[in-house]
């Protein structure tokens, strides 16, 4: 266990971040589930809003640097791809 003060404040900060981070990263996951279980069955427009949503849930997690932003765009672009190929 840590016995200075800084050591105790970095160990509560990390905590929060990490913390932070997890959730983000959960959303992000959730929101791109929940766009490709749409997506897979026949509703187009319900994908199409859920389409919207993960992209701007994954823009702002790269935004807030849970995940790194080419990650963030390779996520879109492939996302953007499997719709259209749905909807071809």
């Amino acid at each position: 266990m840590a016995h200075h003060k800084s050591a105790l404040k970095r160990i509560k900060q990390t905590a929060k971040k990490t913390a932070r981070n997890r959730a983000g990263r959960t959303k992000v996951k959730k929101a791109v589930r929940a766009f490709r279980t749409a997506n897979s069955s026949s509703d187009t427009s319900a994908a199409e809003l859920l389409l919207v949503n993960a992209i701007k849930v994954v823009s702002k997690a790269a935004s807030k640097g849970v995940i790194p932003a080419k990650r963030a765009s390779r996520k879109i672009s492939r996302l953007m791809k499997q719709h259209n190929r749905a909807n071809a």
